[in-house]
């Protein structure tokens, strides 16, 4: 257990990619705050489940990533409860696909809110204690579409060019502090979110599930295999490693030969 003593945040937490995030960094001995929605029972059920994987202290935010007091409010109860966090994932992330003359001004500001500006956020309130420790690691979940783009996500294109953008600027700023800071950029990966899309998408285009999985939704992923939750986690309990202490600044694609295209 590598991390056993080490406190680590990831938002967007409760479920998917960020779930997987907190279960690893807790089976190397982690204390870990996870944050997001969900069913209030199955949240706890996942924090007490974390508990018992580190044997450590588990603990929940309901911070909403949009409120910059919100998170601020996240960041001072992990310090209070666990203690000032080592390692910072910033995770939370939603999507709105509108061409951009349809695009709502109001999903245009809850995306760079959320995607963005709270990773932003996450890194200013927590850089200041792994300064003092001399040790941190700072990651961002990205996306192949902070390297390119896709038609109709303008907001979430934007978003995460903006994240590869913030990762390779503090990355800059930490560089003799002890602290990495990185952004990993996945493909398609599979979580609920994506499963749940496939029947409406046969409907909507008349396809099998083998060819909505295949012809639309791997498309761009040379592969034609989804990454999971579970190797993002791993990539991410990599860069937490000692030996990972000369990566910094870099956006990490994990995308199936996507944006080697």
């Amino acid at each position: 257990m590598f991390l056993k003593g080490k406190t680590a945040i990831v938002t967007g937490s409760t479920s998917g990619i960020g779930l997987a995030y907190a279960k690893a960094l807790a089976a190397e001995g982690a204390s870990v705050m996870i944050n997001g929605f969900g069913d209030a029972d199955e949240i706890e059920a996942e924090r007490a489940a974390l508990e018992a994987a580190s044997g450590a202290r588990a603990a929940y935010s309901d911070a909403d990533m949009s409120d910059p007091a919100a998170i601020e409010a996240m960041v001072t109860q992990c310090a209070e409860e666990l203690g000032t966090a080592d390692i910072a994932i910033a995770n939370a992330g939603i999507q709105h696909v509108s061409p951009i003359e349809d695009f709502p001004v109001e999903k245009w500001d809850a995306i760079i809110a959320i995607n963005l500006s709270s990773a932003w956020h996450l890194a200013r309130l927590t850089v200041p204690a792994m300064k003092q420790k001399g040790w941190g690691r700072i990651i961002c979940t990205a996306s192949a579409h902070s390297l390119v783009a896709s038609p109709f996500k303008s907001a979430y294109n934007a978003s995460k060019f903006g994240v590869a953008g913030i990762v390779k600027t503090v990355a800059l700023e930490t560089a003799q502090d002890g602290i990495t800071v990185n952004c990993i950029s996945p493909g398609y990966v599979w979580t609920p979110l994506i499963e749940k899309q496939i029947p409406d998408t046969m409907r909507a285009r008349g396809m099998t599930r083998d060819e909505v999985i295949n012809d639309v939704l791997l498309a761009a992923q040379p592969t034609k295999q989804f990454v999971t939750p579970e190797q993002v986690a791993n990539f991410a309990l990599y860069l937490c490693r000692d030996e990972a202490a000369s990566i910094t600044g870099a956006n990490l694609s994990m995308d199936g030969g996507w944006t080697a295209q």
